[in-house]
């Protein structure tokens, strides 16, 4: 079946094309223009919070295809219910705008003698997600850790079980293309039954508080070496 590609003034396509060309500058750009008018109202968004501790502001989606901004702050935060351990159905392409960001990746033994964790199905939804628990117990073990700073771009394909850090204030701008008929996966330990998560929406003044904040970070710590044109 053909893929439908997203709408050419798409903000992923105008992304995927500032990215593309190194202008990660350009990026900061855009993300302030974005969150200038979530705080105007001319660009309706609900924040929500993530399992995996951020706020996401989902920008775009359509025909497969996404954009969000992923925001690490201070008291609007959620917590797992299986582990950080995590792989997408998606693949991945993001920027950070600010702070610092790790990416520990995992190597996946399914036939150890010692299994720790049972993977885990996340099937999203509109109104969250349904965790159900596989026949597969596995272990794992780091294959290598990277930190990614203002300005770095950086990508994750598909099924990659990884674990993100993230210490202090940090936010990213985040690229994902779905790959269709692939369930999201986590690790968890094996007792863990199947339940559902429901996401949480942030209030108004949640959502336009954390869209303040980025947006003065993203005003103060403006690079001094832009290009003319960004």
């Amino acid at each position: 079946m053909k893929r439908i590609a997203p709408h050419p003034d798409s903000d992923y396509r105008r992304l995927q094309r500032l990215l593309d060309g190194g202008r990660p500058h350009a990026v900061r750009t855009w993300a302030a223009g974005y969150l200038a008018a979530v705080l105007t109202g001319n660009r309706p968004a609900h924040a929500v919070r993530h399992p995996l501790g951020f706020v996401c502001f989902p920008v775009f989606r359509e025909a497969g295809h996404g954009v969000c901004l992923h925001v690490w702050t201070e008291g609007v935060c959620s917590s797992s219910t299986t582990s950080a351990i995590h792989a997408h159905s998606w693949d991945l392409v993001s920027t950070v705008l600010y702070g610092e960001v790790g990416n520990e990746v995992m190597e996946i033994d399914a036939g150890g003698v010692a299994p720790t964790h049972r993977l885990y199905e996340i099937h999203s939804g509109r109104d969250g997600d349904q965790v159900r628990g596989t026949n597969r117990m596995v272990s794992y073990r780091r294959r290598s850790r990277e930190f990614f700073r203002r300005g770095d771009v950086y990508d994750l394909p598909h099924g990659v079980f990884h674990v993100s850090e993230v210490g202090g204030e940090a936010a990213t701008v985040a690229l994902g293309r779905d790959r269709h008929g692939r369930p999201d996966l986590s690790l968890a330990p094996p007792h863990v039954h199947d339940h559902r998560v429901h996401r949480t929406v942030c209030t108004p003044e949640e959502t336009r508080r954390v869209a303040g904040l980025v947006l003065a970070r993203l005003r103060d710590d403006a690079p001094s070496d832009r290009r003319p044109d960004e």
